[in-house]
């Protein structure tokens, strides 16, 4: 590729802003804005194109894009733009107007020959047009735009003020997330003239703050990222330096397992241009304190990686990832378990200082905790909560005690000093201190196990005691929220009441809980004194509520790697079933149901009886007379029904839903023959009411599982 900028000139831009430390845990995302940014404005003036490379680049110091095949003049294009219609255009005598001329001036063509422009449509429509050949873009023109479009773009939380001193000696005020320094702009290796921020571009950046200090020259747009390695000491690439960061955790950890969670790598890499893993030690002594505590606040605080052994047992060995590479990190790492031990002592002491109080004695406490100004304070929702996990309990037949005892100390950690430095470990100090009180095994595991599941694809509490109460607290959070009048809208959740909905399907299905969620809502309305609340609270726009997220839930779920259809989830769900934790079992006969020969016969003729049904305004007997059927198909239908209807009731009450739906084939044949031979609406009422009222009663045992009309 040539390296010279000739008319037309394809070769590889870069563009780079060097400026102090940015703000790590936006950097990764600041460094796709940028690039994302500068090449959409160059594609679109038509200087770069689908097949240029496009690499991005994010250091502590530095956002940068590479763009390859970038013309240094894009080719001109043909314009035809609609002006103005003719009657508007031209006076009396043929002339432009002022508007026309108005118009043309604000295009860039007062001076073209009026001759040229062209007319186009008939009578009214007549309309005049332009056609010219315009200028392709420039590139320098085209980088400055981009430049400053993109930095003026960044989402970047908090500007930092400050001021440049320019070439005429004046200061001039500049915002950015921190203050730059240097921009690099290079279109092969000639300096494209372009400034921002206070600075021009030129072809110098800087290195390593220490172990290359100064200024580094880069000579063409292709060699940046190489030379920033080999004379800078930067990783340039962002994916590049924490693909290497893993890497050498893992190696470093050697037969332990190094815990690195996606949010502390990107803060690390973010933090490193050069990066150095080194192992560090802590006292074996900490190890008593909970493993949560410890390996929490060396990943908030110190940014430091814990280790564990293959059962998950804490190692008193972490690793860091330092910006200094060096033969001798004895200062290094000495400096860093010297900085770890406060921290972790501090934790050791808020652990030993809560269990002096137990958990129990701090539920009055709790009273001084507002929870919401229309709701009450922690107090008073944990007697809700503890409300209805006693009812929940009753109606599985478990343990009322247990589930009472559970509520009142569950969100009693919220005021010990370790839940208060570490919000994250809510619960899971609750679990520790009632373990350490002599709760029972269950309370102590509920403490922690009623947040769960806290997201999508999040585990679910093992014991039963933590599952009621798991239920209990999403359920007074969803109706006591809705009810104040802050339901979801839109993407606004506050609350996250999507999350509460979805925990619930998810802990009723997939522990095959038999409770009525209509009925599990009206008992957690009931635990509401205030009427406002009850009645804003509507039973049934909840109840559409956690449907919806149940519907959503059901569309990833899958028989045999083939997710449900959405024609599969309605015909279970149109049926606004109470109970859900059956659902996949319908939903799998279903799949089974559409495999056989008459399924799309019956699915057709249950949908005609639905829309039969539903244009009857006259009540339906409750019963069909068999004295009243004379047409044999009618008759032959009812015998068959009959026949079949003990086989129903049997697999349904055995949820044998797969024996259910196939047995439904015997009545495939009969109910062809009853609409080719009986007319429903008979002008005998007698007639016509009890052929409704069969109808009706085959319609019901057809919809037993399912309303296999939705499949038709």
């Amino acid at each position: 590729m040539s390296t010279t900028n000739s008319p037309t000139q394809s070769a590889t831009l870069l563009i780079e802003v060097f400026t102090e430390e940015l703000p790590p845990k936006s950097l990764r995302r600041l460094g796709d804005a940028f690039s994302e940014g500068i090449f959409s404005v160059l594609k679109t003036a038509g200087l770069a194109n689908e097949a240029s490379k496009v690499a991005s680049f994010a250091t502590p110091r530095r956002l940068a894009v590479q763009i390859s095949n970038v013309l240094d003049q894009a080719p001109d294009y043909p314009v035809r733009e609609k002006l103005l219609p003719t009657s508007i255009a031209f006076d009396a005598q043929g002339k432009a107007t002022p508007p026309l001329l108005k118009k043309l001036g604000a295009l860039g063509y007062r001076d073209i020959d009026i001759a040229t422009l062209e007319k186009a449509g008939e009578g009214k429509n007549e309309a005049l047009y332009l056609n010219v050949i315009a200028k392709g873009a420039a590139l320098e023109h085209t980088a400055q735009t981009a430049l400053e479009q993109t930095l003026n773009k960044l989402p970047i939380a908090k500007m930092m003020h400050y001021q440049v001193l320019q070439k005429n000696g004046q200061l001039a005020d500049v915002q950015f997330a921190r203050p730059a320094h240097r921009i690099i702009a290079l279109h092969g290796n000639q300096v494209l003239k372009i400034s921002s921020l206070g600075i021009d571009a030129g072809n110098q950046t800087e290195g390593h703050r220490f172990l290359a200090p100064g200024n580094v020259t880069i000579a063409t747009a292709d060699q940046y990222e190489n030379d920033l390695q080999t004379k800078a000491k930067v990783i340039p690439s962002f994916n590049q330096r924490r693909a290497q960061i893993e890497a050498a955790l893992l190696k470093a950890a050697g037969d332990d397992l190094v815990l690195m969670p996606d949010s502390l790598l990107d803060e690390v890499t973010s933090l490193v241009e050069w990066p150095a893993i080194y192992e560090c030690h802590f006292d074996q002594e900490f190890l008593e304190v909970p493993q949560e505590c410890l390996i929490l606040t060396m990943q908030t605080n110190q940014k430091y990686f814990a280790l564990t052994d293959k059962q998950g047992k804490l190692r008193n060995r972490f690793l860091i990832v330092s910006n200094i590479e060096t033969a001798k990190p004895q200062a290094i790492i000495s400096g860093n378990e010297r900085v770890v031990r406060p921290r972790l002592s501090d934790a050791r002491f808020f652990f030993q200082q809560d269990q002096k109080r137990p958990l129990a004695a701090r539920v009055a406490d709790l009273g001084k905790v507002v929870y919401h100004n229309q709701l009450g304070n922690q107090l008073e929702r944990a007697q809700r909560v503890q409300a209805l996990a006693v009812g929940i309990a009753k109606k599985l037949n478990t343990d009322e005690k247990l589930a009472s005892r559970a509520a009142e100390i569950a969100k009693t950690d919220l005021l010990t000093d370790m839940v208060g430095e570490f919000p994250e470990l809510q619960g899971i100090m609750g679990r520790y201190y009632a373990m350490h009180d002599g709760e029972n095994p269950e309370v102590a595991a509920a403490c922690s196990e009623h947040y769960m599941p806290r997201f999508a694809g999040d585990a679910l509490p093992q014991t039963v005691t933590g599952t009621i109460l798991a239920i209990a607290d999403k359920l007074e959070t969803l109706v006591g929220i809705w009810g104040v009048g802050l339901a979801p809208t839109g993407d606004k959740d506050p609350y996250a009441l999507r999350r509460h909905a979805l925990g619930i399907c998810r802990l009723l299905l997939e522990k095959n809980l038999s409770l009525s969620l209509p009925a599990l809502i009206e008992l957690a309305r009931a635990q509401f004194p205030q009427k406002d609340v009850q009645d804003k609270a509507n039973a049934a726009d909840i109840y559409a509520f956690i449907i919806d997220r149940l519907r959503a839930y059901l569309r990833d779920q899958s028989v045999a790697g083939e997710p449900f259809t959405s024609a599969e989830i309605d015909a279970v769900l149109s049926q606004e079933p109470a109970q859900i934790n059956d659902l996949i079992q319908r939903l799998t006969a279903l799949r089974e149901f559409n495999a056989l020969a008459e399924a799309a016969q019956l699915a057709a003729a249950n949908k005609r009886i639905s829309n039969i049904l539903k244009k009857t305004t006259t009540a339906i007997p409750t019963a069909c007379s068999a004295k009243l059927l004379q047409i044999p198909a009618e008759a032959q239908l009812h015998k068959a029904l009959e026949a079949i209807n003990p086989t129903l009731s049997a697999a349904y009450e055995k949820r044998q839903f797969v024996e259910l739906l196939k047995a439904l084939v015997a009545l495939s044949a009969p109910i062809d023959q009853f609409f080719a031979d009986v007319m429903v609406m008979d002008p005998n009422p007698e007639l016509r009411d009890n052929r409704l009222a069969l109808l009706q009663q085959l319609h019901q045992k057809m919809n037993l599982v399912a309303d296999l009309g939705k499949l038709a």
